[in-house]
């Protein structure tokens, strides 16, 4: 109700004109937007986690407008350039993509590219060398696909039941699941041989899953080709997290840092936090 609340005083506040008004004034001008996404569907996805990812017809929608209504789509670092010398162009959008997915590179590029449009991609690098699909997101992914069920069949993975019938019940089980993980240390090899075996309790074809490469991150070679047409890669992490220790942490960035350069030939001199989660 509140959604459709919003909409439709955004569609009068358009009709209005003031969208043009704020988009041409001087206060604008001043003004840098940061249009951040993450993933675009190769199938469902946008129905498993919405906040996460979007339909290709929506993105398209969205690049359409920028275009239809006069935006100036900059790359980010001559955007951030501009606005330290107070030279932006008149509504100027910077668009950038974290995580640097598959989807990214079948889906989301190729909208971009045929728009002309320049885009930052916030690439996190351990899954660019290990074609699988990144494990917290294929167990959450997995359980919401056979949502509604209660399953005795998790001993052997550690876990009492399968209780999946809510959005809450579901999390639980993949909060185990990676507590676990985390616990025992286990590798990339290990952790796909979990998320396996969860989806032959879940009588869910994994192989299919994996060959449809759906939650995997962009290998080196896809990442080598999009650098090679112009798309800026930017620090994210190595492995998608922000340890507490300050070494750790560092060597995340090293990391991460290092393989970026080696894929794109190109010093990454920017960081966004993994899921905005940051201290002080």
């Amino acid at each position: 109700m509140l959604r459709g609340i919003k909409r439709t005083a955004l569609h009068m506040l358009k009709g209005a004109g003031v969208f043009r008004l704020v988009r041409d004034s001087e206060w604008r001008r001043k003004q840098l937007l940061i249009l951040c996404y993450h993933g675009v569907s190769l199938e469902d996805e946008h129905l498993w986690r919405p906040a996460l990812y979007m339909e290709p017809r929506v993105l398209e929608q969205r690049l359409k407008v920028l275009k239809d209504e006069g935006y100036v789509v900059l790359p980010l670092g001559e955007a951030l350039h501009c606005l330290e010398n107070d030279d932006l162009p008149q509504a100027s959008v910077a668009i950038t993509f974290d995580d640097g997915t598959h989807d990214f590179y079948i889906q989301a590029y190729p909208l971009l590219k045929s728009y002309g449009f320049p885009v930052t991609v916030y690439q996190t690098t351990y899954y660019s060398d290990y074609p699988k699909p990144v494990f917290s997101l294929i167990c959450s992914y997995m359980l919401w696909k056979r949502r509604g069920n209660v399953l005795d069949t998790g001993q052997e993975l550690g876990l009492i039941t399968l209780d999946l019938r809510t959005a809450a019940s579901r999390f639980l089980v993949e909060r185990q699941l990676v507590q676990n993980a985390r616990r025992d240390k286990l590798n990339g090899k290990q952790t796909n041989e979990i998320a396996s075996r969860l989806a032959k309790l879940l009588d869910i074809d994994y192989d299919e899953l994996v060959a449809k490469r759906i939650l995997q991150i962009m290998n080196s070679q896809e990442v080598a080709h999009l650098a090679a047409e112009g798309v800026n890669f930017e620090l994210h992490t190595h492995r998608h997290r922000t340890p507490n220790d300050e070494a750790l942490f560092r060597k995340e960035i090293e990391d991460n840092r290092k393989r970026i350069q080696q894929m794109t030939g190109s010093l990454a001199v920017h960081f966004c936090y993994p899921s905005g989660v940051y201290e002080e």
